[in-house]
């Protein structure tokens, strides 16, 4: 059975690297599947979990702040602007950082994006079973 080869980098370092089933990632036109043998493309990345069926069949899940992927003959690379594995995210401080903005998300729209990385990042945590 045909695999992607994957790298997920961030500006600080490298996250995750191996071999998946699928990847399913959020871009301003909405979710995308990328399995074997997927058209070759580049594409922006949104605030959002990016998840990944690795070969074995594990579930990861990356918090993933903008950024952009290529999918080019079953190699995809994800070049996130920031990033998080789910083992990385501190739960407790995500949940006070989503409080604090979604309480001052209407001032600023700064706030709001704040707003959408820390419930990104909650629900990274959260989905991996943590």
């Amino acid at each position: 059975m045909a695999e992607l080869t994957v790298a997920v980098v961030s500006a600080e370092k490298a996250l995750w690297q191996g071999t998946a089933k699928s990847i399913v990632a959020k871009t301003p036109e909405g979710e995308i599947g990328i399995m074997p043998g997927h058209e070759p493309m580049l594409a922006l990345l949104v605030e959002a979990p990016l998840r990944i069926e690795q070969a074995d069949g594990t579930k990861t899940l990356v918090a993933v702040h903008g950024g952009f992927f290529s999918v080019d003959s079953d190699r995809v690379n994800v070049i996130a602007e920031t990033a998080e594995m789910a083992h990385e995210i501190d739960v407790e401080r995500a949940k006070v950082a989503l409080e604090r903005a979604k309480a001052r998300s209407h001032e600023e729209e700064a706030e709001a994006r704040a707003a959408k990385r820390a419930e990104t990042r909650l629900n990274v945590a959260v989905g991996s079973g943590r």
